[in-house]
């Protein structure tokens, strides 16, 4: 198939589609900014994106990138054959297609059903994790759709043990098909503590400040850390940062429970800059793979309280995952954030052992070169973006 293609002139940056369903901010984003950020000049894209309000994201990337942003052809919307026509067209010159998550599945079919007659390029798929209405179990027919669309993609990249697992198991994908890529960040950059004033509206009282960053959405059931903290709301303040349209309902649920200043600044770019100035990082998500913030929270040296989803036990420091609770057990995430609450040295001790991990095992160069090391193979130029 590669051969049938146009020789590509290596001395031009490689021409990338970036197929999305939303660019808003989130994990997924933040590491395909960071990529396209090291990349720089090697690298141009175009980013197609179903919904054209959701690019909140945009703003993070480097304004000396080559970037584009398109809303045509549709990539929302039902299947249909004339919807694949078009979007097998629009690949055509292109050097690599990247496809991220459910919301580009019909693109990546476009290709699995058009890349021989209109000789392709080679397409990537990546999935992060699923939304509420997957996320404990997946839907037979989506599975099904996936397993099909995802028969011509060179490769699909996962970040966490789960999708690894879900993807052979359930979208019968072969294992060599399938590559783990652990998501990655400047670990040294989030080192040390920092002020409360790096938090717009965040005044220090004496309280410890447990805080995450999350998007505010139904499946990351920010509703159940207001129940957690609540009863401890003397001894802690909670914070956080993200936007979504739960907003209103976590703080309708604080105010029933008397937490008239819980922090809720929106979005807030640059993590390093303010993940230290929590005590204690929270994660009270029904669904998650491998978050991203989980990483920066370790990075910044802090203890974490969070439910058992997808890969975080795994991630963590061993001393840190007592204070890893079932989704369902309320009562035994507060009872951990009361235990790190009460004991500084504990605190510290779990948090230097995350900060030590986070620096051996989730570093962003890693992440660098086996994402420019898949790419490159996938156009048959193994150096081109490591």
């Amino acid at each position: 198939m590669n051969a049938a293609r146009r020789r590509r002139d290596k001395s031009a940056p490689i021409r990338i589609l970036q197929m999305h369903g939303t660019f808003d901010q989130g994990g997924k984003e933040a590491r395909v900014i960071r990529l396209m950020n090291h990349w720089g000049a090697r690298a141009s894209h175009d980013i197609l994106v179903a919904d054209p309000e959701a690019t909140s994201a945009r703003p993070g990337i480097d304004p000396e990138i080559d970037v584009r942003f398109v809303h045509e052809p549709a990539l929302g919307g039902p299947p249909s054959l004339g919807k694949f026509l078009a979007l097998a067209r629009f690949m055509r010159g292109y050097d690599l297609i990247l496809s991220f998550n459910w919301g580009a599945i019909d693109g990546v079919m476009a290709h699995r059903l058009f890349r021989r007659l209109k000789r392709l390029p080679p397409l990537v798929h990546h999935e992060d994790g699923f939304n509420a209405d997957e996320a404990q179990a997946r839907d037979p027919l989506r599975n099904r759709y996936r397993q099909i669309a995802l028969g011509g993609a060179h490769a699909l990249v996962v970040p966490s043990n789960q999708l690894a697992h879900i993807a052979q198991q359930e979208w019968h994908q072969k294992a060599e098909k399938v590559h783990q890529i652990p998501n990655g960040i400047d670990v040294p950059a989030y080192a040390g503590r920092r002020p409360p004033s790096a938090i717009p509206g965040l005044e220090p009282d004496g309280r410890l400040i447990v805080g995450t960053l999350a998007g505010l959405r139904p499946v990351k059931n920010l509703r159940r850390m207001v129940r957690a903290v609540g009863p401890l709301k003397d001894r802690l303040r909670l914070v956080i940062v993200g936007e979504g349209e739960e907003r209103d309902s976590i703080l309708a649920e604080a105010a029933a429970l008397g937490m008239t200043d819980v922090v809720m600044p929106g979005f807030l770019s640059g993590p390093q800059d303010y993940v230290g100035a929590f005590d204690i990082f929270a994660l009270s998500s029904d669904s998650e793979q491998f978050p991203i913030s989980l990483v920066e929270a370790m990075a910044a040296g802090l203890p974490v309280v969070s439910t058992d989803v997808g890969d975080v036990s795994a991630m963590i420091a061993p001393s840190n995952r007592p204070f890893i609770v079932k989704p369902d057990g309320l009562s035994d995430f507060r009872t951990a954030l009361g235990k790190l609450a009460d004991d500084a040295a504990l605190r510290a001790k779990i948090g230097e052992a995350n900060r030590k991990r986070a620096l051996q095992c989730f570093d962003e160069t890693v992440m660098f070169q086996l994402y420019g090391r898949l790419y490159g193979e996938a156009i048959g130029e193994a150096l081109a973006l490591i």
